[in-house]
């Protein structure tokens, strides 16, 4: 019976179809949850859209709040018109979505063993859907999604193909702004460095000259003013603090930023804590970059440096941010489908841990939102417990970067199937190898 089950988890058509009814599901949950999961999508991005077709080009002709690139998902999601927009939107999506399962189900590296490797690319498949589903309708109904895609298919492809996930990293960044920092992790842990800073640095240039080239000026850089002089969200981990103390009424109160669009929260001390977490954002991704150095002149391989530098820049990327909206849980998804392709086992830890911090997360928004606006204290508690395993995410991927020091050579084909032993090798190896 179980040789069955894991014979089926193998199959296109089970596989594909549980493609699909996740991105169903969870476009009808965004869309018809009295919580408006995807609020940003039919009343923020939809605008948008229709000011630019009216004349006015957000990030050309005026500022705007994100790098230019990310308006194309925008637009083309009118692509069933302004009624069918959220309809429109989740189509483009499982567009997106699918090219990246599909290159994972079916790409077969010619250096992998059929019964590790590429059952390892299945597992990561199944265990994205799994992800998604966990953190729920906002995971797909924000512009995130469109990033994760490209920085998920620029880490598969970094070690056969440098210069283009320079390109897709380069395109993620002007998406949102956080892939910038797995750039940087590729030109320190591989050894085709160059290829891969080439490669960024002329799709950046290139994007920027073309803004340029259509009038945009200083506003295609508008990004990152438009960032600055945010407040602290209620979700991001700085925040549990004051959401505490709102709840026990210390002169902290939350409130509806209406230029932002957010709920926040404010009190003594939190206007210098939002100005401080950003250099201290900073300093935390320069920290790990510089011990990714120390690594990889250890003699590290870049297949072992990699994935936890990758997790290792993403968590601090959410444990440092004073934003901190839920869709941030699906950054994880990168690094971690990296790390179980290449690692197996290595990650079950980091890949179980974020199955919990995305199921709090959707607890938390859309679930209980209300509550958590209105300082429940179990929904506080349920916020704190998400954020803390935020932080020990973070200490779990410098763990196991520090650790990674100890490997001085390639992880070749034979030791990424020992390596992927236990729960992982267990799970696909026999079904694969019968096919």
């Amino acid at each position: 019976m179980l040789t069955r089950v894991r014979r089926l988890a193998t199959r296109p058509v089970v596989l594909w179809s549980a493609f699909a009814l996740t991105h169903l599901w969870l476009g009808w949950v965004g869309l018809n949850h009295p919580n408006l999961p995807f609020g940003d999508v039919t009343n923020v991005y939809l605008p948008w859209v229709q000011q630019s077709l009216d004349g006015y080009r957000l990030g050309v002709d005026g500022p705007w709040v994100y790098p230019i690139l990310a308006f194309l998902p925008m637009l083309a999601s009118l692509v069933l018109g302004p009624g069918l927009y959220g309809i429109g939107w989740m189509l483009m999506v499982s567009i997106a979505d699918a090219a990246i399962f599909a290159y994972l189900i079916t790409r077969r590296s010619r250096t992998e063993v059929p019964a590790a490797g590429h059952g390892l690319r299945i597992l990561a498949a199944w265990w994205w859907l799994a992800f998604l589903l966990l953190i729920g309708p906002v995971s797909v109904g924000r512009i995130d999604i469109f990033t994760v895609d490209l920085v998920i298919a620029g880490l598969l492809v970094i070690r056969n193909r440098p210069a283009l996930a320079g390109v897709l990293l380069g395109l993620a960044t002007w998406v949102k702004v956080w892939p910038a920092a797995l750039i940087a992790a590729g030109v320190i842990a591989m050894r085709r460095r160059l290829r891969v800073a080439v490669g960024a640095l002329i799709t950046l240039v290139g994007v920027a000259a073309g803004a340029l080239a259509f009038g945009a000026g200083l506003n295609a850089f508008s990004f990152v003013s438009e960032q600055t002089g945010r407040g602290m969200q209620v979700e991001a981990p700085i925040s549990s603090l004051w959401m505490w103390l709102a709840f026990f009424g210390d002169r902290t109160r939350v409130y509806y930023d209406h230029e932002i669009l957010t709920f926040q929260v404010t009190g003594p001390g939190s206007d210098l804590a939002a100005m401080l977490m950003t250099p201290l954002l900073v300093v935390a991704v320069a920290a790990i970059l510089v011990l990714a150095v120390f690594v990889v002149r250890t003699g590290a391989a870049s297949t072992v440096v990699l994935p936890p530098l990758a997790l290792a820049l993403v968590a601090a990327l959410i444990v440092f941010n004073k934003v901190g909206s839920p869709q941030f849980m699906v950054w994880l998804s990168a690094p971690i489908i990296l790390g179980i392709v290449t690692q197996g086992r290595r990650f079950f830890l980091p890949a179980m841990m974020a199955f919990v911090m995305g199921a709090l997360t959707q607890v938390i928004y859309p679930i209980a939102y209300d509550w958590v606006l209105g300082l429940d204290p179990v929904m506080l508690g349920v916020l704190t417990v998400r954020n803390l395993l935020s932080i020990a995410m973070l200490g779990v991927g410098v763990a196991m970067l520090w650790q990674s020091r100890k490997s001085s050579r390639p992880v070749g084909p034979r030791e990424v199937d020992e390596h992927a032993g236990g729960l992982f090798r267990g799970t696909f190896r026999r079904a694969v190898a019968e096919r």
